[in-house]
C-alpha cells in the first residue's frame, strides 16, 4: 500500500471515529490551543491500514499543550483517570457514547529504560514540545510506530518515520531501532511480539526474531527481592490472547521461539512421545495436539458449534480457555506412558492419563496466573474437570450413561458443557486410526442425547417435579442420605419421560416408598 492510498483510508476512518464521538473533545481543544497537535498513534492506526478498523483502544498523543491544560480540557467530555499524571498520561472516559472503552491520552514523552527488563524500570520525561518522532522511537515495532495526524500540524494524514506502512503491507513484523535494545528494555516485549504474529498472520523479521529467541530466557528472572521481573499475569494476558487468537499460529511460534520451553516445558515431553498407531496413526502426541488445535479453525468445527448446543447466547466458536483445554487435554500422557517393550503391556497405553492431566493442568495454571487476565482469564476448576473426564466419549458407553449422568457432565454447567463437547470434537476429529475408522460417531450419539433430554424448543432441561422437602414429607424420613438417592431416582424417571408432572412424581414415590 503506497501513502496515498493509505492517506485515503485514514482520511474516511478519521470521518467515521468523528461520527463514532471518539474525537468529541478535539474541537475545543483546537478552540483553546490553536497550536496543539493531536496524533492517533499504535494499534488503532495499524489496524486501519490493514483493514481492520475496529479497535476499541485508542492512543492519542498531543503536542503543544500542557499537561494542566490537557487535563483541564479532558475534564469537559469525561472522567479522566491518571495512568501517569506526572508524566502527563491520562485514561479519558467519555461521558458519550457510553459504550466507548476509555482512551490514552497523553503527551509526547522520551523511556530511558534503565536495564533490568522490567517494563516499569525506566525513566519517563515529557515534553509538550516533544517532536512526535522521539516519542514514536520509543514504540516497540514499526506497525505500532505509525500515525495519524487528527489535528493540527502540516502534510498528509499519515506519519511513518520508520517504514511501518511497508512492514504492514509486507505482513512483517520488525523491532524500531535495535531489536535487542527494544527487548531488554521491556521483555514482555518478546511476548507482545509473539502475539502480534500470532494474531496478525505476520511474520518476524529475521533480526527481529533473531534478537527475541537471544532473549527468551529472561522471561524467568527474578529481581533480588525474588519478584519476577515479567510479572506471571503479563504473560498470562499475552500468552491468552495469542492462543485464543490463533491457536495453531501461537502453538507453532511458542514451540519455535522456545517460548513453550521456558514457561511450560511440561510440553516438550509430548515430543517424540509414542502413540498406539491402531488408534493414533497420525503420530505422536505433540503432532495429535497441534492437529486439535488446528481443529478449532477448521470448517467442520464450525459447522458443528455455529449454533450453540447447551448456552442460550451465541458465544464465539472458540476461545482461550478451549483452546488451552486442547492443549493440556493430553499433557498426562509422557508420564504415564507404559510400552511393551519397557513395561511388558499389551500395547502402548497411558493409563490415568487424564486424571495425572487435569492435576498437570491445574499446576500450570496457578503458575503462570492463567486465571487472572480480565475478561480472557480461564477458570481453573472449568478445565480441570473437562481434562478429567475428557475420555467419556472414547470408551463407547455413551447410550448407557443414565440421564443425570449426562445432566451432571452437561448441564449442571452450560457453559462448561458446551466447551466440554468441543474439546472432545477437536479431539476426536484429530485422532487418526489406521484402519480409517470414524472416530466422531459417539460425539454425535451425545448429541441427540443431549438434544433429546432438552425441553422442547429450549437448551434446558426440565425443572425437578418435586423439592427435597416434599420428598420429606411424602415419605416421612428425615434430612440426609437418603432424600439424595430419592430425588436422583425420581429424577431419572423423569429424564426417561416416565413421569411427567409433579402428580405422577408423588405417585412414583407412594411406589418407591412402598
Amino acid at each position: 500500500m503506497d501513502q496515498q492510498s493509505a492517506n485515503e483510508i485514514l482520511y474516511a476512518y478519521q470521518n467515521v471515529l468523528r461520527q463514532q464521538g471518539v474525537l468529541s473533545w478535539i474541537d475545543e481543544l483546537a478552540r483553546r490551543y490553536p497550536d496543539a497537535e493531536v496524533h492517533l498513534v499504535g494499534g488503532a492506526v495499524r489496524d486501519c491500514v490493514l483493514g481492520r478498523p475496529d479497535a476499541k483502544d485508542y492512543d492519542f498523543v498531543v503536542r503543544n499543550v500542557a499537561s494542566d491544560a490537557l487535563e483541564s480540557v479532558l475534564k469537559k467530555f469525561g472522567t479522566v483517570n491518571y495512568v501517569g499524571k506526572a508524566f502527563g498520561v491520562f485514561k479519558l472516559k467519555l461521558h458519550e457514547p457510553l459504550e466507548l472503552e476509555a482512551l490514552d491520552v497523553a503527551l509526547p514523552r522520551t523511556e530511558q529504560a534503565w536495564g533490568t527488563g522490567k517494563y516499569k524500570d525506566v525513566d519517563t520525561q515529557s515534553d509538550p514540545a516533544l517532536p512526535l518522532d522521539k516519542d514514536l522511537a520509543r514504540r516497540d515495532f514499526t506497525v505500532n510506530a505509525i500515525a495519524m495526524r487528527v489535528m493540527g500540524g502540516r502534510g498528509q494524514l499519515l506519519v511513518d518515520n520508520y517504514n511501518g506502512l511497508n512492514d504492514a503491507a509486507g505482513r512483517l513484523l520488525r523491532a524500531v531501532g535495535d531489536p535487542h535494545e527494544r527487548f531488554n528494555e521491556d521483555y514482555s516485549r518478546m511476548l507482545r511480539g509473539l502475539r502480534f504474529a500470532a494474531n496478525l498472520g505476520f511474520e518476524i523479521e529475521q533480526a527481529t526474531w533473531d534478537a527475541l529467541v537471544a532473549t527468551l530466557s529472561h522471561l524467568n528472572d527474578q529481581d533480588k527481592a525474588g519478584v519476577w521481573i515479567v510479572p506471571r499475569e503479563t504473560i498470562a494476558s499475552e500468552f491468552l490472547r495469542a492462543l485464543g487468537g490463533s491457536p495453531v499460529r501461537a502453538f507453532d511460534l511458542y514451540e519455535k521461539s522456545g517460548a513453550f520451553s521456558e514457561l511450560m516445558p511440561e510440553l516438550d515431553a509430548m515430543k517424540d512421545c509414542p502413540q498406539p498407531v491402531q488408534f493414533h496413526s497420525e503420530g505422536d502426541v505433540w503432532t495429535h495436539t497441534r492437529l486439535a488445535l488446528a481443529v478449532l479453525e477448521s470448517e467442520v468445527f464450525a459447522a458443528q458449534f455455529r449454533e450453540p448446543i447447551l448456552t442460550q447466547d451465541a458465544r464465539s466458536l472458540w476461545n482461550a480457555e478451549i483452546a488451552l483445554a486442547v492443549l493440556l487435554h493430553d499433557i498426562g500422557k509422557p508420564s504415564t506412558l507404559t510400552t511393551p517393550e519397557r513395561d511388558g503391556t499389551d500395547r502402548i497405553r497411558f493409563n490415568d492419563h487424564d486424571q495425572v492431566g487435569a492435576q498437570m493442568a491445574g499446576a500450570i495454571i496457578d503458575r503462570l496466573k492463567l486465571t487472572s487476565p480480565e475478561g480472557i482469564g480461564v477458570d481453573v476448576e472449568r478445565m480441570k474437570f473437562i481434562i478429567r473426564h475428557h475420555l467419556l466419549f472414547l470408551h463407547g458407553k455413551v447410550d448407557e450413561l443414565r440421564p443425570t449422568t449426562i445432566e451432571k457432565y452437561f448441564f449442571a454447567d452450560p457453559v462448561r458443557g458446551e466447551e466440554f463437547l468441543k474439546l472432545c470434537f477437536a479431539d476426536g476429529a484429530a485422532t487418526v486410526p489406521a484402519d480409517g475408522s470414524p472416530t466422531l460417531q459417539n460425539f454425535h450419539r451425545m448429541v441427540a442425547r443431549i438434544n433429546t433430554l432438552k425441553e422442547r424448543g429450549r437448551k434446558t432441561l426440565p425443572p425437578a417435579l418435586l423439592t427435597g422437602y416434599e420428598i420429606m414429607e411424602l415419605l416421612s424420613i428425615p434430612s440426609g442420605k437418603a432424600v439424595g438417592e430419592v430425588l436422583e431416582q425420581l429424577r431419572e424417571a423423569q429424564l426417561e419421560g416416565k413421569i411427567n408432572n409433579p402428580e405422577e412424581a408423588r405417585a412414583f414415590l407412594t411406589k418407591y416408598g412402598n
